[in-house]
């Protein structure tokens, strides 16, 4: 009797393009691209600029799962992008999934990556980078948020790997750089005091426009009082930038830390209405 062939589980693969043009006062489609299981939806929106929902249709991501997006605003516009819900990334049996994410922001553009929270499963394996491109006088806002686990569902994260990967140029000139890698005992890592202390939700705010100064004093009076969190401006070669870091003990506490700094930074406007509390 012949031995049974091992058929290899099936993977998720996704690519998603947007460009966006200005174009009789608008931000409008110059190119849409889709394939796979990433999917791009362009609610209607009610002035100039343009707002992106971001759709991974296979319903989270394990192991050998790839999705790639590109993003470019061209010149004049603004691009809001987002995502439909949480990306949830399941335990991996075997690989890495992977996540690559490109921006680019012509002159004069804005660009906000506001995609809702990635939760971390028990043994899961996800490797992302973001890679943004900013012309000399574009401005950009970032927020990637993370839940190792989720508390209200009893959930509990041990072990797994987490990499993130930040670049960030403007007018090719690199001035954000950043590694995060969680691998291993996670649970562990998260419960040193130089790492989490304990807490299971966190996120990086990272915002570079010409107005970063000005808004450094209103940001760390809404950070007072959370004791894990902190905002730090930088002049990197005359082009001024503010990163935060926000901890928090579940993705509940988490927002409403996080929504207060996102709207701020959008000149008073609201998150986009995929967020829900």
């Amino acid at each position: 009797m012949e031995p049974a062939a091992i058929i290899a589980p099936q993977r998720a693969r996704g690519e998603g393009r947007l460009v966006a043009k200005a174009e009789g006062g608008r931000t409008r489609i110059a190119e849409l691209y889709q394939e796979g299981c990433a999917k791009i939806r362009l609610p209607r929106t009610f002035d100039a600029s343009m707002e992106a929902v971001l759709i991974n249709s296979s319903g989270g991501v394990t192991g050998g799962d790839r999705l790639s997006w590109e993003f470019r605003a061209g010149k004049g516009t603004k691009l809001t992008l987002t995502t439909q819900a949480c990306e949830k990334v399941y335990k991996a049996a075997a690989g890495t999934a992977e996540i690559a994410t490109r921006i680019s922001v012509a002159a004069g553009a804005h660009v906000d990556w506001l995609p809702q929270e990635t939760i971390l499963f028990d043994r899961s394996a996800l490797s992302r980078s973001l890679e943004v491109d900013l012309a000399a006088d574009a401005s950009f806002l970032a927020v990637e948020a993370v839940l190792i686990g989720r508390k209200a569902m009893g959930e509990e994260v041990r072990a797994g790997l987490f990499r993130d990967n930040w670049r960030i140029r403007s007018g090719g000139r690199l001035i954000h750089a950043e590694n995060l890698a969680l691998a291993g005992d996670i649970a562990a890592l998260a419960s040193r005091r130089a790492v989490l202390d304990g807490a299971a939700a966190f996120a990086t705010l990272v915002y570079a426009a010409p107005d970063c100064e000005s808004q450094l004093s209103k940001l760390r009076l809404a950070l007072a009082g959370h004791a894990l969190s902190g905002v730090s401006h930088y002049d990197v070669g005359g082009r001024d930038k503010i990163v935060a870091r926000v901890a928090a003990a579940d993705g509940f506490a988490l927002r409403k830390i996080l929504i207060p700094l996102i709207s701020h930074l959008r000149k008073d406007a609201s998150v986009p209405k995929v967020w829900t509390l």
